[in-house]
C-alpha cells in the first residue's frame, strides 16, 4: 500500500492530543514533505528519518513522500514525531505490514544512528494513550514515567530496528513491568525537634500542614522562620495517586526523566529576583512555572517584600482557583497549581523592629513603604500570619533539643486530613463558603464575638472565610465535633498577631 497511517501525540500545557501521521508515496520526482503545521525541529525531522532508515538498513523510497500530521490547525513542534513517521514510511513501502500499526501508538526522536532518544511529556501521554486502549511503543528511557499510568502496556525500545521487529511480529518487545513501589525516604525531610523553642510557630506549622493553610511568618533575623519553613514539607501526608498523577505530568514536561520526585511533595522555593513569567510560566509554546512546578505540594518565598510587586500579584488569582491559565498570541495553555503558600519576611528593612531591643535604624516612612510591598489583597489570602521573635541567648545557648519530631506531629496531621475526606472529600483549606457554614455553626455569642473581631480588625469577607476554616482544622486537631469558642478564638490570634508586629 502507498498510504500509510499511524497515531502519536502532540503536547499542549499537559494535555497530549492525538496526532494522526498519514504517510502518501506517489509517483515523481523524489522528495520529503511534511505538512501540518510543523516547526523547525519537526521540519528537520526529514533529515533525521532519512538517516536512521538507511543506517538501520532499511531502504529508503525514492519516491514523492508526503506526511501530513493532523489535525492541521494544532502547532507540531520537537521530535518526538520521528518515530512515527519513519514507521510510517516503512509501512507505506511494504518494508513493514500494513497491520503492524494497529492498536499502538509511537513516541521517540530518532538518532541518525536510528536510535531512540527520549522525549519530554511522556506521562500525560501515556494516560491519554490508556483511555484508548492503545499499547505505546517509546524510548527505553522513558519508561519509567509511562509506568506511573498503570494498567497502560508499555514496549519500551533501545533502536528502530527493535521496534520494527516488534511491530512486524519477529521480536516481540517484553512489556515493561512497574518495580516495587518507592519507599519514603525520611532523610530527605527535616526534623521538627531541631527547632528550638518557638512552640506558637511549630503549633501555626501543625494547623498549616492539617488543613491546607497558607502561612505568614514575620520576625527578626535569624529568628527561624526559613528553618520552620522548610520542616513543612515532611509535615504533609504523602501524595495519593490522582496527585502523584497530577504532579508527575508536569514534571514530565518540564523536568523529563526526574522520575524521583514522586517520592514527596514538591517544595519549591524560587529566589526573590525571580520574573512573574518564572513564578506562572510562560514562552512561545507554554512551559509551568513555579506555581505549577509547587502543585500539591509547597511554595516558599523567604524574604516576601524583596520580590517585584508586579510578581506578588499574579499570585493572586491562582490562591483562589488552583491553575494559571496562560494566554499569548498563538498558545493557551492551562496548569494546575494547588500549591500551598508559606512566605517570610522581616517586620523591616534592618529587621529589628518592634523586637524590644532598641536595634532598629528604621524611620516610621522607612518600615511603612517596606511592609506596604506586600499589598492587603495577597495578605487578605493568607490564612495564617504570625509574628514571632528571636530566641535569647540563654534560650538559644542553654536550650536542650526537645518536643516532638516530625513524624509524631505528622501522624496526628494525617488523622487530621482523612478526617477531612471522610467528611466533605477535600480539606478545609478547599471549604466553599456554604460548606463552611454547614461545618462551622457558632453559637450566638460566639457569632457576635467573631462579628465585633471582624470589626475592630476591619478584615474582610474573605478574611472571616479563612478564619473559619483555620478554626475548623484546629477543631479537628482536637477531635471535636462543633467549633467552639477556644477554636475561634486561636484562629484569629493568627490574624492579630503580625497585624499587631505591623503596627507597633
Amino acid at each position: 500500500m502507498s498510504l500509510a497511517i499511524a497515531y502519536t501525540r502532540a503536547q499542549v500545557g499537559i494535555d497530549a492530543p492525538l496526532v494522526t501521521v498519514e504517510v502518501h508515496l506517489s509517483g515523481g520526482l523524489p522528495s520529503f514533505s511534511i505538512v501540518g503545521l510543523p516547526e523547525a525541529a519537526v521540519k528537520e525531522s526529514r533529515e533525521r528519518v532519512r538517516s536512521a532508515l538507511i543506517n538501520s538498513g532499511f531502504d529508503f523510497p525514492q519516491r514523492r513522500i508526503t506526511v501530513n500530521l493532523a489535525p492541521a490547525d494544532l502547532p507540531k513542534e520537537g521530535g518526538r514525531y520521528d518515530l512515527a513517521i519513519a514507521v510510517g514510511i516503512l509501512t507505506a513501502s511494504g518494508q513493514l505490514p500494513a497491520e503492524a500499526l494497529k492498536g499502538v501508538e509511537l513516541l521517540g526522536e530518532l538518532a541518525l544512528s536510528g536510535e531512540l532518544r527520549p522525549v519530554s511529556g511522556v506521562l500525560p501521554v501515556a494516560l491519554a494513550c490508556r483511555e484508548q486502549a492503545r499499547q505505546l511503543l517509546l524510548p527505553n528511557l522513558n519508561q519509567q514515567d509511562a509506568l506511573l499510568a498503570s494498567g497502560l502496556t508499555v514496549c519500551p525500545a533501545e533502536h528502530l530496528l527493535q521496534a520494527c521487529a516488534h511491530l512486524s511480529g519477529q521480536t516481540l518487545i517484553p512489556a515493561a513491568v512497574v518495580g516495587p513501589p518507592p519507599t519514603r525516604m525520611k532523610s530527605l525531610y527535616p526534623d521538627m525537634q531541631d527547632v528550638k523553642g518557638q512552640p506558637q510557630a511549630k503549633r501555626a506549622l501543625e494547623i498549616a500542614a492539617a488543613g491546607g493553610h497558607n502561612l505568614l511568618l514575620v520576625g527578626p533575623p535569624g529568628s527561624g522562620k526559613s528553618m520552620l519553613a522548610t520542616r513543612l514539607p515532611g509535615l504533609l501526608p504523602e501524595m495519593d495517586e490522582d496527585e502523584t498523577l497530577s504532579v508527575a505530568a508536569i514534571y514530565s514536561i518540564s523536568q523529563p526523566g526526574s522520575i524521583e520526585f514522586p517520592l514527596r511533595r514538591p517544595f519549591r522555593s524560587p529566589h526573590h529576583t525571580a520574573s512573574s513569567v518564572s513564578l506562572v510560566g510562560g514562552g512561545s509554546n507554554p512551559k509551568p512555572g513555579e506555581i505549577s512546578l509547587a502543585h500539591q505540594g509547597v511554595l516558599f518565598l523567604d524574604e516576601l517584600p524583596e520580590f517585584s510587586r508586579a510578581v506578588l500579584e499574579v499570585l493572586r488569582e491562582p490562591l483562589e482557583s488552583g491553575e494559571i491559565h496562560i494566554s499569548r498570541a498563538a498558545r493557551q495553555a492551562l496548569f494546575p497549581a494547588r500549591f500551598q503558600l508559606v512566605t517570610a519576611m522581616n517586620p523591616c528593612p534592618c529587621g529589628y523592629h518592634a523586637d524590644g531591643t532598641g536595634r532598629c535604624r528604621c524611620s516610621p516612612d522607612q518600615v511603612r513603604r517596606y511592609q506596604s510591598k506586600i499589598s492587603g489583597p495577597l495578605l487578605d489570602r493568607i490564612d495564617l500570619q504570625l509574628s514571632i521573635k528571636a530566641l535569647s541567648q540563654q534560650e538559644l545557648i542553654g536550650a536542650e533539643v526537645s518536643g516532638e519530631s516530625t513524624e509524631v506531629i505528622r501522624q496526628r496531621i494525617i488523622r487530621c486530613r482523612e478526617l477531612q475526606l471522610q467528611r466533605q472529600g477535600v480539606s478545609n483549606q478547599l471549604l466553599t463558603g456554604r460548606e463552611l457554614e454547614s461545618l462551622c455553626q457558632l453559637q450566638a455569642g460566639d457569632r457576635e464575638m467573631l462579628a465585633a473581631a471582624l470589626e475592630k480588625l476591619q478584615l474582610s469577607a474573605r478574611a472571616y472565610h479563612r478564619i473559619l476554616r483555620v478554626a475548623r482544622t484546629v477543631a479537628d486537631l482536637a477531635d471535636a465535633e462543633k467549633v467552639t469558642r477556644a477554636h475561634l478564638m486561636e484562629a484569629l490570634s493568627y490574624r492579630v498577631s503580625a497585624m499587631a508586629s505591623f503596627k507597633e
